[in-house]
Order: C-alpha cells, then structure tokens, then sequence
C-alpha cells in the first residue's frame, strides 16, 4: 500500500493534523508560560487590544507538523521533496530570527528587512539553479510520433505503459511552463532571450533564475502581509496548497497529464505527499487561530508559508498561475504598494499626502469600514475558493 501515493498522502495529513492538534496546544501552554507574547502596535483597530500577549512563534507548530510526516512517507531522496524541505527550514529559520529579535531582544522592527531579502534570495539562487542544472529536473514531451504510440497501445505491448498520451519515453531539459489561456499551454523562459542569436537556450539561466528569485521574495513577504487577521493567512494557504497538491497529482500522473493535454513532470507526484502535510498543518494550527485566536504564527510560519507555495509552484511549474491562486495576497501586496506610493506621490506633489485606503494591507481597510474581523476572514477565504476553482479550469481554457 505504501507503494501508493494516495495512500501515503493520507497518512501524511491525518499524521500531520494530529501532530498540530495534540503538540500545538502544549507549545501554546509553554509560549505563555515563557511570556512570549505578540506586541500589538496602536493602529486604532477595534479588539487590536484583547491580541496583545497573545503567544506567538506559532509557526513552529506548522513546520513542524510539515516536516515530520513528510520524513515519515514522502521518498526523501526524491530532488523535489529535497528542494522543498530546504526551503520549509530556510525561510522558517528566517522567520524564527525575526520572531526572537522582536520577543526575546525586545526589538520592535525584528530582523532588518535587508537581511529577510537576502535569505530570500539567497533560496532562490538555490532553487533556481538546482532546478536548471540538476539532471532529475526535467519534463515528457508531446510524443511526434503519434502512430507508434496509437499502435503499442492497440498491441498492449509493455512500452506504451511508458508512453501513453502521446508523450515521448526520453525526458529531456527545459525551462517550458505552464501559462493559461494560451493554445498549448506551454512558455518557455528561454525565448526571452532569443535575440542573442543561436544557442540561446544556453543561456536561459540568465532570466530563468531571476524569475525564481522574484517569485519566491514576492508570494513570500504577500503571506507575512497577509497574517494580520486571525486565520487568514492560515486559511488562504490551506486553500492555495490543496489546488497545488491537485496540480501537482495531475502533473505528476502520466495519465491525467495526457487527459488535460498539460505538461508530465515525473516525479513530482510525491510532493502530494508534503502537500498533505503541509494542508494538514495549516488546517490543524487554524484550530488553535481562529478567531479568536490563542496563538500567532509569527513571521516563522507566514514567511514559510509563502515560500512554499512560491518553490512548490514553481517545481510543477504552475508558477504564471500564481496571480489567479494566490489572488489574496496580490491584493494584500498591491494595496500597500498602492497606498504607499500614492501617498509619496501627494505629498511630493501638493504637500500632503493622500491615502487610496483608509489602512493597508487591504484587511485593515475593511476593519475601519465597520466589518467584524470574523466577516472580512470568512469573505476572503471564500474569496480563495473561488480562484483556486478558477485556477484549476484553466487547465481547460485555451
């Protein structure tokens, strides 16, 4: 059965939900007990004073209930679960560093921004190179010889079993993702830079590693805006990373692939298992973060969260789908970059400044419109669902 990995995926998330449920409260007891509560600033919000002393550095609970079923039942030596693994404790140790300057130093600002970019990028130079130079990473193309495929599938001969869909038996390099809306499905970083002349596909490193780098820093800090709600950021990842583990199955699973005419990754169906885990996590911490909420998961879960969704997504390549999945936290991230830059630009421009919305992040803004926190995180994650749905049939609008 463990040959499975449906099966193996159960266990991960009904493993990875009892490891929350049951550890999470005694790390909540020993936070309180420590006195490492959350400093909440004075921004006027109604029911902002009832979350001071709160505990936080309540991600520990979501790494932890990530990393030890995916140990337990995802096949570690796998290059995908090894990526995805390294990038869960780099960017948690990012965010444990943030949390314990804020708590223990008693430093307000916690890690310089400076430093959190740097960690940033720094994972993705990793990321990015290793899945450009690594010789596991690759891709099935579509087969062109359509009748020999036809013929060892009518014949029952064994090969077809390796090549059934129409994809070829040989996996080759590529830099090729999914884009939606686009006959074929397919883009490839390396036209990019096609103008270099011939060989250029030599040199796609040069902007496929950049993108990776992007990515990862953008949907990283949108989840660490995002975590201002109780149970928001934990909410809206668990929906994003059950779209993630469905694209994942499907890319990963030659059949499927053929069926929805998307591109076969081998070997990426075993990060349905970490998925599981990583759902399981999040849905088991939200237990304890709803509102309202007995812990906080610190910049320790939220920037964890967020670089495993950019890396995941970027590894079954679904990463230009990223827009339409993790809606929430774009909107989170360009209303700050909206108010910011529009208040810069008033106040250069007629002394004051103006503002686009009463408070950002986007949250903040329908808090002092009136809505009750409970409302707006309910009417956000309801929100994700519809654009996970959306996400998942453009894999059949062409």
């Amino acid at each position: 059965m463990f040959h499975y990995i449906s099966f193996r995926a159960a266990l991960s998330i009904i493993t990875s939900l009892t490891i929350s449920l049951l550890f999470g409260k005694r790390l909540i007891n020993y936070l309180q007990r420590k006195q490492v509560g959350e400093t909440i600033r004075n921004l006027g919000l109604e029911g902002e004073k009832n979350k001071a002393g709160t505990p936080t550095m309540g991600g520990l609970i979501i790494l932890g209930a990530i990393v030890i079923p995916t140990l337990l039942f995802a096949k570690v030596l796998n290059i995908y679960i090894i990526l995805i693994l390294v990038s869960t404790l780099w960017l948690g140790m990012i965010g444990f560093l943030d949390d314990y300057i804020k708590v223990f130093k008693k430093e307000k600002k916690g890690l310089a921004g400076k430093f959190k970019i740097l960690g940033q990028i720094g994972l993705g130079l990793i990321i990015g190179a290793t899945l450009y130079f690594h010789e596991g990473v690759v891709i099935r193309e579509k087969a062109k010889d359509q009748g020999y495929v036809q013929t060892t599938k009518a014949l029952n001969i064994e090969n077809a079993k390796e090549a059934p869909g129409f994809f070829e038996k040989v996996p080759v390099k590529s830099t090729k993702t999914t884009i939606p809306f686009i006959k074929g499905h397919e883009f490839d970083y390396a036209a990019l830079i096609s103008f270099l002349g011939n060989n250029y596909e030599k040199w796609a490193y040069l902007v496929f590693i950049p993108i990776v780098i992007l990515i990862i820093t953008a949907v990283s800090n949108g989840v660490n805006i995002t975590d201002g709600l109780d149970g928001l950021a934990t909410g809206t990842s668990s929906i994003v990373g059950l779209t993630l583990g469905i694209l994942a199955y499907v890319s990963g699973n030659i059949f499927f692939a053929n069926y929805l005419n998307i591109m076969y990754i081998p070997n990426t169906g075993e990060l349905v298992v970490y998925v599981s885990a990583f759902v399981g996590a999040c849905v088991g911490f939200l237990w304890y973060n709803t509102y309202p909420a007995q812990v906080f998961m610190g910049d320790t879960g939220s920037l964890s969260l967020g670089g495993i969704i950019a890396v995941f997504a970027i590894m079954i390549r679904k990463e230009l789908l990223i827009p339409i999945l993790c809606g929430i936290f774009l909107m989170e991230n360009l209303s700050v970059m909206m108010q910011v830059s529009w208040f810069k630009y008033t106040k250069k421009k007629f002394g004051e400044g103006k503002r686009i919305f009463k408070m950002a992040p986007l949250h903040h803004h329908y808090q002092l419109k009136g809505y009750p926190e409970p409302k707006i995180v309910q009417r956000f994650m309801i929100i994700g669902i519809m654009l996970a749905v959306f996400t998942i049939i453009t894999l059949k609008i062409r």
